[in-house]
């Protein structure tokens, strides 16, 4: 079986949701890296000095590649990636190995074949 990260970096009033759309679309678990921090195309506004932003979270996903890009779009979508600047970003990598995952093999298995 063959895994991809799903990396997703989530306005933080969103996280919950990102991650409940997710489960619902296929991915098994996820790892959650709270407060951080981006940069995109437009600076960050100022007040007296003090950046106003919004704090992001950092959503890592270990996922099976047949599942992986419905998941993606579903990330998308539920964070509103595409409706506004500065919403979040989505990527996907391979993994070329993974280790604390075959506890979640024997499901995937079935998940996976109900999909092909």
């Amino acid at each position: 079986m063959r895994f991809k990260l799903l990396l997703a970096f989530v306005e933080d009033s969103k996280t919950e949701q990102v991650l409940d759309a997710a489960r619902n679309a296929g991915a098994t678990g996820a790892t959650v890296i709270n407060n951080a921090r981006g940069e995109g195309l437009n600076q960050k506004r100022t007040f007296f000095g003090l950046t106003l932003e919004v704090q992001k979270d950092v959503l890592l996903f270990v996922v099976e590649e047949h599942l992986a890009r419905q998941i993606l779009e579903t990330i998308s979508e539920v964070g509103g990636f595409e409706q506004e600047s500065g919403q979040g970003i989505a990527v996907q990598i391979d993994i070329e190995d993974a280790v604390g995952v075959a506890h979640q093999v024997e499901r995937l298995t079935k998940v996976v074949g109900d999909e092909l």
